[in-house]
């Protein structure tokens, strides 16, 4: 069973950073999408970005493009999401995900996933 743990989220001031992770473990197989989603309250969960597991192409939403960076550490089962110039629409709950097989960057594609943490941008 593939467990995603998330860690590092917390409340910034606007054009802050943050640096988000996510330990993951139990994959069966070699051949996973694995990505960040963020959740605002009353909002749909939305794909911030995604890996494809075919080439290593990573997605960015187009509200995060230039602003965040995906970056995974393989020898440790690792991911990464690092935040910069974050704004206070990137507030939400963050989330990591992952799918068996390649998948398009939406949440209704993915089947396991973490316990989310809180980002929260606020002067």
């Amino acid at each position: 069973q593939v467990q995603l743990v998330e860690s590092g989220g917390g409340t910034v001031q606007p054009g802050g950073s943050l640096r988000l992770s996510c330990a993951a473990s139990g994959f069966t197989r070699n051949y996973y999408t694995i990505g960040w989603f963020r959740q605002a309250p009353d909002k749909e969960r939305e794909g911030v970005s995604c890996i494809s597991p075919d080439d290593g192409t990573i997605y960015y939403a187009d509200s995060v493009k230039g602003r965040f960076t995906f970056t995974r550490d393989t020898a440790n089962n690792t991911i990464y999401l690092q935040m910069n110039s974050l704004k206070p629409e990137d507030t939400a709950v963050y989330y990591c995900a992952a799918a068996v097989g390649e998948r398009l960057c939406w949440a209704l594609y993915f089947g396991s996933w973490g316990q989310g943490t809180q980002v929260t941008v606020s002067s």
